[in-house]
């Protein structure tokens, strides 16, 4: 499956470079992400603080995808956990968008796991719900555990994960997702609940999903 892959925001080549370099550790062989930055427009958000800087960029992913070459392409991918451009049944020139929350917490839902969540900030938190609601999942065990942390403190491995251990000690969910698609946590927790890396696991239900496309007689490519 090969997925064409863009940022939520603007990021420097270097952090380009560090979130290609994850998708390359976690993905499966039969599985490859390019990705590409959104771009440096002035409408382009630079983070995601506030409402208007997810709107800002839910409105420029999904015109990305819109006028992106789906040559060669199986799927296309938000690279964030708060899915913009994605919806049910979503499709961007004939290519399934897909979604690293929708498929990593809709698995998790399935089995009737109890789920939470951590997120760097409030908007983030409150459109993480907003979105699970419109996939029909929800309301989480209990509210999403909001962790402060700066735009910078994603790419610090250490500290992202010291925030996120101390809230796992206060949270009774089964299954807590991690919040951001570019985080690389670091440390193992060794009660609570189960922290789960989204872009991880979505990528591997990816994988399966490719696999048992090309097993079957007769399929052919999305």
């Amino acid at each position: 499956m090969r997925i064409l892959a863009v940022t939520p925001i603007a990021v420097t080549d270097s952090e380009l470079a560090r979130r290609q370099q994850r998708y390359d550790r976690l993905a499966p062989a039969n599985v490859s992400v390019l990705l590409h930055n959104l771009g440096t427009d002035p409408d382009v958000p630079r983070a995601l603080e506030n409402d208007d800087d997810v709107a800002a960029s839910e409105e420029a992913v999904t015109a990305w995808f819109a006028a992106a070459d789906a040559q060669n392409v199986d799927a296309f991918l938000p690279d964030c956990v708060l899915d913009p451009g994605v919806g049910p049944g979503a499709r961007t020139q004939q290519r399934p968008v897909l979604g690293l929350m929708r498929l990593a917490s809709g698995f998790l839902a399935a089995t009737g796991a109890s789920l939470g969540a951590v997120a760097r900030n409030d908007a983030i938190a409150a459109e993480l719900e907003r979105k699970l609601a419109t996939y029909g999942i929800g309301p989480l065990h209990e509210p999403v555990s909001v962790l402060n942390l700066s735009l910078a403190e994603i790419a610090d491995d250490t500290a992202w994960s010291a925030s996120v251990a101390t809230a796992l000690e206060s949270m009774s969910a089964g299954y807590v997702l991690n919040a951001c698609s570019a985080v690389n946590l670091t440390g193992a927790v060794n009660r609570g609940p189960v922290l789960v890396d989204p872009t991880a696991l979505a990528l591997q239900l990816a994988g399966l999903l490719s696999h048992q496309r090309d097993s079957i007689p007769g399929s052919v490519p999305a």
